[in-house]
């Protein structure tokens, strides 16, 4: 496929950053145009998918799902006129990573969703993305439109800022009109029939800027960086190592250790870390350095990449009060449709909350909330509840000595009053770009 006219390809890192603007600002059209070359839309057919195949690109979103199986199953019923959306929510509240694209980098994702459409012959292309960003990436569009970039118009549409608003389901109702909730998991994919019944591709925006790359530089270019079975690059976000939170660009395969730049008389600050965000898993501090940056080696450790979160967990902190206000959060963030949400998670959350405390009111121990993880998980109405149990399960396994002293009634320094409501994730959300 030879669909575009392009400079020569960053030489290793960054990717993604490379066109970054140092002060802080959008890249323009013109400058993007100037640094990455112009598309051919027009040329671009199901040979981009053979591309991406052969790149070895999963999505970036959460799921590490291949991009090119996910694309295969809407270009083959193009008869009924694929919808392509851009999904930018961004729920989850320690990511920052999709928001520094839309805003500084938004013409990558753009020229992604263009590409998507052309190769799944998509009719229509929606952009998601929370109500904050919706004036910059509206400039952006608008500035593409000048130029007549892109064949098929794009629509931009207010994600709600609710955690479980990105998730696929979530997205097509939202797109409807309808609440901005999961459709149960046994209803038909998306992929065969989202939006107006028409099958829809919801793609995270960073998996579309990486399209952007491998479109104009070829599969052989992505497979550069990273292992064979696992190629390419990924956002991270990082709190906790510094003052504030990084946005990094890392290669797949590369050591936490490296990543973190974390020297070996500095990780005893830390119990460990969060990988993966509300969904993922903490993991203790010597195995996260030693870790490598991968899906399945996370999955190994009973935590995921999930959208690229690593948060640090400092030991002035009390991981199981810690553990105890997400576990609220995510209850509360709910889409309160089924039983292991409405009456589960609302159940484990406060059993966290009493061993957070300290008391000795669990004469059980931690086993009620290990059965109550057990009863929830694989039983709602979507994937939300399983994320829960695997972040509660994780907590009580990695903070294992901790909960026997909070069982016993000696809590860690960290706890100096009941746990206090749950966090607010927007507070979180200070971009900051390395």
């Amino acid at each position: 496929m030879r669909s575009l006219l392009s400079p020569p390809p960053p030489d290793g890192l960054p990717r993604l950053l490379c066109g970054l603007a140092a002060d802080g600002g959008q890249v323009g059209i013109h400058d993007h145009l100037s640094r990455w070359g112009a598309l051919r839309l027009s040329h671009v057919g199901p040979g981009l998918i053979d591309w991406i195949e052969q790149s070895g690109l999963v999505g970036h979103g959460g799921a590490w799902f291949p991009v090119a199986t996910k694309w295969r199953s809407v270009r083959g019923r193009l008869l009924n006129r694929p919808v392509v959306v851009a999904n930018g929510a961004e729920g989850e509240p320690l990511s920052s990573k999709d928001a520094l694209l839309l805003t500084r980098l938004p013409h990558l994702v753009l020229d992604g969703a263009s590409l998507a459409a052309a190769a799944v012959g998509a009719t229509r292309i929606v952009v998601y993305v929370p109500e904050r960003l919706v004036r910059s990436v509206r400039a952006a569009v608008a500035d593409r439109q000048k130029l007549a970039i892109d064949p098929v118009p794009m629509e931009i549409l207010a994600a709600p800022d609710r955690f479980i608003a990105g998730q696929e389901s979530s997205v097509v109702n939202a797109i409807e009109g309808r609440a901005a909730l999961p459709s149960f998991v046994d209803i038909r994919p998306v992929r065969q029939q989202g939006v107006g019944g028409r099958p829809t591709l919801v793609q995270n925006v960073e998996t579309l800027a990486h399209v952007a790359l491998i479109a104009r530089f070829g599969p052989e270019w992505f497979r550069g960086i990273g292992p064979s079975e696992a190629p390419g690059t990924m956002l991270l976000t990082i709190t906790g190592r510094w003052a504030g939170p990084r946005i990094i660009e890392a290669p797949l395969g590369a050591p936490l250790r490296s990543i973190l730049e974390l020297p070996d008389d500095q990780s005893s600050r830390f119990w460990g870390a969060l990988l993966g965000g509300y969904g993922g898993g903490w993991v203790e501090m010597g195995t996260l350095l030693d870790l490598t940056l991968s899906e399945p080696a996370a999955r190994e450790m009973g935590a995921t990449l999930g959208a690229g979160i690593v948060a640090l967990l400092p030991r002035s902190t009390c991981p199981l009060v810690e553990t105890a206000k997400v576990v609220r959060y995510l209850e509360q963030q709910s889409a309160r449709q089924c039983g292991p949400c409405v009456n589960g998670l609302s159940e484990v959350a406060r059993l966290c909350e009493v061993l957070a405390s300290s008391s000795q009111w669990l004469p059980e121990g931690i086993k009620p909330i290990l059965e109550l993880c057990d009863l929830i998980e694989g039983r709602g109405a979507c994937r939300h509840p399983d994320g829960a149990a695997r972040f509660i399960r994780s907590a009580l396994r990695v903070f294992g000595a901790d909960v026997k002293a909070h069982l016993e009634g000696r809590p860690c320094g960290g706890v100096r009053t009941a746990p206090p409501s749950s966090p607010r994730g927007r507070s979180y959300r200070r971009v900051g770009a390395r």
